[in-house]
């Protein structure tokens, strides 16, 4: 049975990569799909785990070969995510996590419609104004933009599949595992498995 790709999207600020990395450490078969990305390693990031940091000249040359199921430029930055990467997590039979910006997630969903989408929705402005105040990465005005840009973000929640509202970690953290555990029991990714179980009822000696 193939997995599936799990889209989590958020505005920034909303806390998607921290429920992501409490998801990745309990469900079990589930992967995570590093990005390709043009903007500045933060304190703590590790190369080849959180993203792939190259320069804007190594990206194109990746777009160019036609590497990635989307591309997009968010916030002067550009993000990617490797077609190979992907295919080969969902072939061995594990889920694969795919967190990305409103932007990607609606191209994925297009190319590949089979892809559950998750937003994560921050319970209010203020909220996600203080996280990304706290979070201390951002020039004055890169916070702005990103404030700026949070209305039209968040109301990119009516295209996905499932919003999960991020008020505390773990009730948040709980309903995206319930969502992922009820993915997998969905009838039509299970029909190899119902048939083989079909194929073992033999009543023609009763």
């Amino acid at each position: 049975m193939k997995g599936n790709l799990i889209i989590i999207s958020s505005p920034s600020g909303g806390g998607k990569g921290t429920l992501i990395r409490e998801i990745l450490k309990i469900v079990p078969n589930i992967g995570y799909s590093v990005s390709m990305t043009t903007r500045q390693i933060r304190d703590g990031e590790v190369d080849g785990k959180d993203y792939f940091f190259v320069t804007k000249d190594e990206f194109l040359d990746a777009i160019g070969r036609d590497e990635f199921i989307e591309f997009a430029e968010v916030h002067g930055n550009f993000y990617g995510t490797s077609v190979k990467q992907v295919e080969a997590e969902i072939l061995k039979g594990n889920d694969v996590i795919l967190e990305i910006d409103v932007q990607g997630a609606a191209i994925v969903r297009k190319k590949m419609p089979a892809s559950v989408a998750i937003f994560i929705l921050p319970p209010s402005f203020e909220v996600l104004k203080a996280r990304l105040t706290a979070r201390n990465t951002e020039t004055a005005e890169n916070l702005a933009l990103r404030l700026r840009n949070s209305y039209d973000e968040v109301n990119q929640f009516e295209h996905f599949d499932y919003v999960v509202i991020n008020n505390e970690i773990e009730p948040a953290v709980n309903d995206l595992k319930s969502v992922i555990f009820a993915e997998r029991l969905k009838r039509d990714r299970q029909t190899d498995t119902i048939q083989g179980i079909l194929d073992s009822f033999d009543v023609s000696k009763f």
